[in-house]
C-alpha cells in the first residue's frame, strides 16, 4: 500500500454543502442580467396597458405583435450561438445583444404612437435578447462543473429576477411622479440598459473560448447537436410545451379584468411573479441537480397549468391576485435555468451555445403560435374559450413532453445516464485516440470486476508502459488511483505500479479503486487502452 501512494498527490475532495460555491463569472453575469432587466422590465411592465389601453389595441393584435416580438429572438438566437461558438469570443457576442437591446428603448421613445415604430422597436430589443441569451447561458454551462449546474443557473436567475422584481417598481414611480409619462419610462429605461453594457465590459472575463472536440463550425453544421438522440428529444419536448404555454401580459391582462384591478395598479402584478421566481430560483436549481431536471421542468410546466385552471375557477379576486402570480413565479423558477442546465451536458464544449440556442430556438418559434392562437381564440370566441383552449392544449403537451424529455441525471449521481443522453457529438471519439475536451464524461457508477473497466479519460496508447517514475496522478483520467493487490501483476515491460491504466496484470483488487467508481471482484483487467475505450 505504501508503494501505491508513494508520490502520488491526492486529489482534494469535491466540496459540497456549504462550501460549493459558483463561479465568479456566473455572479458578474447575474449582476449584468439583474441591471439589464430593471431596464427591460420597466418597459415590460407598462408595455400591455400601454398597448392595449393607452392605444386601444386589440387583443388580436397584441397577440400579433407579442409573437412577433418572440419570433423575432428565434432565427438570431441560432446565429448567436454559432457566431460564440465560431470565434469563441462569447463575451463579445453577448455585449453585442445587449446593447443592441439598450438602444431599442430610444426606438420607443421615437416611436411615439405609431404602431409600426413601436413594432420595430420591440423587434430590435428581443433580437438583442436572442442575440446575448445562448452566448450567456453557454459562459455558465462553460465555466460551472456538470454537478452544479442547476445551482449556478439558480443564483444567475435570481439575480436576474432581482432586477424584473425592481424594474416594475422604478416604472410605477416614474407613472407617478410624471402623470403617467411614458416618454420618461422610456429614457430611464435606456440609460439603464447602457449602464450593463458597461457592467458586463469591466465584470466580466474576456479572451476567446477555444472550441474543443475538432469541432467544426460551418452554417450548415448549424444543426449538428440535433444528430445526438438527447438533444432532438429535449428539443421536441421544449418546442410541445412552448406551443401550449400562455404568455405572462394575457395572464395579467385576464387577471386584471377578474378583478377590476384599476389600471394604475397594473405595473406591479408582475412583482408576486418576480418575488416566487427570486425566492424559488436556487432551490429548484438545487433540487433539479440532486432529483435531475426534467421531473423539476414538468412540475413547472404543471404551477402554470394550475394557474390557468385558478382563472377559470369561481374564486375571490384576492385569491386571484395572489395564487396567479405565485404559480407564475414556481413555473419560471422550475423551468428557465432548469432547461439550460438539462442541454447543457449533453452537448459538446465546442458547441455548447449553438445547442442551447437550438432549445431556444424551438421554444420561442413554439411560443409566436401559442401567442397568437390565444389571441385569436380571445378574439373570436372570448377569453373564457381560449383559456379552455390553453389548459386543454397544454395539459396534452404535459404528457407528450414527459415521454420525449432525457432522464437528464447528473454526473456523479451513482447512476448511469442512458446512452441516448450522453453527448458524444457529431465528431464521436475512436476507440484508439484521445478523447480530451470532447465533453463532459459521465460517471458509469459502480463496475463489477468480471468485464472490462471502462477508460473515463484519455490514455497514452496500447502498448505497455515501461519505467520507474512514480505512477500517474490519481486526480487526472487517466489512471484509476492506488490499489492494493494480493500479488506481483505479470506481463513484461509493465510497470508494478497497479494506479498504471495500462498494465493486463490479472490480479484481485481488495479494495475499491479510486476513478468512476468502486471495482470488486476477481476477474482480468482489460488489456490495454485502446480495448478498453474500444468497449466502452
Amino acid at each position: 500500500m505504501y508503494l501505491a501512494t508513494t508520490g502520488r498527490r491526492e486529489a482534494p475532495p469535491a466540496p459540497t454543502g456549504a462550501r460549493r460555491r459558483v463561479s465568479a463569472t456566473v455572479l458578474a453575469l447575474g449582476t449584468v442580467s439583474l441591471v439589464t432587466d430593471v431596464s427591460s422590465e420597466m418597459v415590460t411592465a407598462v408595455l400591455p396597458l400601454y398597448l392595449v389601453v393607452g392605444l386601444g389595441l386589440t387583443p388580436l393584435q397584441f397577440g400579433f405583435l407579442d409573437g412577433l416580438f418572440t419570433g423575432a429572438t428565434a432565427l438570431v438566437r441560432l446565429v448567436g450561438g454559432h457566431a460564440a461558438d465560431r470565434g469563441g469570443h462569447h463575451k463579445a457576442v453577448a455585449g453585442t445583444g445587449y446593447a443592441l437591446s439598450a438602444c431599442s428603448r430610444l426606438g420607443l421613445l421615437l416611436a411615439g404612437g405609431a404602431t409600426g415604430g413601436i413594432a420595430v422597436a420591440l423587434a430590435a430589443d428581443r433580437l438583442g435578447k436572442g442575440i446575448r441569451t445562448a452566448p450567456r447561458d453557454a459562459l455558465i454551462t462553460l465555466d460551472s462543473p456538470p454537478d452544479g449546474l442547476g445551482r449556478a443557473f439558480g443564483v444567475h436567475r435570481a439575480m436576474d429576477t432581482t432586477g424584473a422584481l425592481l424594474g416594475p417598481l422604478a416604472a410605477f414611480a416614474l407613472l407617478w411622479a410624471t402623470a403617467d409619462a411614458y416618454d420618461a419610462v422610456f429614457v430611464v429605461s435606456f440609460c439603464t440598459g447602457l449602464l450593463g453594457v458597461l457592467l458586463l465590459v469591466v465584470l466580466v472575463p474576456g479572451g476567446r473560448r477555444t472550441p474543443v472536440g475538432g469541432t467544426t463550425h460551418r452554417v450548415r453544421d448549424l444543426a449538428a447537436p440535433l444528430r445526438l438522440p438527447a438533444v432532438r428529444r429535449v428539443v421536441l419536448g421544449a418546442a410541445l410545451l412552448g406551443a401550449a404555454t400562455v404568455g405572462d401580459a394575457f395572464l395579467y391582462l385576464l387577471l386584471q379584468q377578474r378583478t377590476d384591478l384599476a389600471v394604475t395598479w397594473f405595473p406591479f402584478l408582475p412583482l408576486g411573479a418576480a418575488g416566487a421566481y427570486l425566492l424559488l430560483a436556487v432551490p429548484a436549481g438545487r433540487l433539479a441537480d440532486r432529483v435531475g431536471r426534467r421531473r423539476p421542468f414538468l412540475y413547472g410546466h404543471g404551477a402554470l397549468l394550475l394557474a390557468l385552471g385558478l382563472l377559470l375557477a369561481p374564486v375571490p379576486g384576492a385569491v386571484l391576485l395572489v395564487g396567479v402570480p405565485l404559480l407564475l413565479g414556481v413555473f419560471y423558477a422550475a423551468t428557465d435555468g432548469v432547461l439550460m442546465a438539462l442541454t447543457g451536458p449533453l452537448l459538446l464544449p465546442g458547441r455548447r451555445a449553438s445547442g442551447l440556442a437550438l432549445v431556444q430556438t424551438a421554444q420561442a418559434l413554439a411560443k409566436v403560435g401559442a401567442a397568437a392562437g390565444f389571441g385569436a381564440a380571445w378574439t373570436l370566441w372570448g377569453p373564457r374559450t381560449a383559456l379552455l383552449l390553453a389548459l386543454t392544449g397544454l395539459t396534452a403537451a404535459l404528457c407528450g413532453a414527459s415521454r420525449l424529455l432525457p432522464a437528464g441525471r447528473t454526473p456523479g449521481s451513482g447512476r448511469p445516464p442512458a446512452e441516448s443522453d450522453v453527448s458524444g457529438g457529431s465528431e464521436p471519439p475512436s476507440g484508439s485516440s484521445s478523447s480530451s475536451g470532447s465533453g463532459p464524461v459521465p460517471d458509469p457508477g459502480p463496475v463489477s470486476g468480471s468485464g472490462p473497466v471502462p477508460d473515463p479519460g484519455p490514455t497514452s496508447g496500447s502498448g505497455p508502459t515501461s519505467g520507474s517514475g512514480p505512477g500517474p496522478d490519481p486526480g487526472t483520467a487517466s489512471g484509476f488511483g492506488p490499489t492494493s493487490g494480493s500479488g506481483p501483476v505479470p506481463g513484461p515491460g509493465t510497470h508494478p505500479d497497479p494506479g498504471s491504466a495500462s498494465g493486463p496484470g490479472p490480479g484481485p483488487l481488495s479494495e475499491p479503486v479510486r476513478g468512476p467508481g468502486p471495482i470488486s471482484g476477481s476477474g482480468p483487467a482489460p488489456g490495454s487502452a485502446s480495448q478498453k475505450e474500444s468497449s466502452a
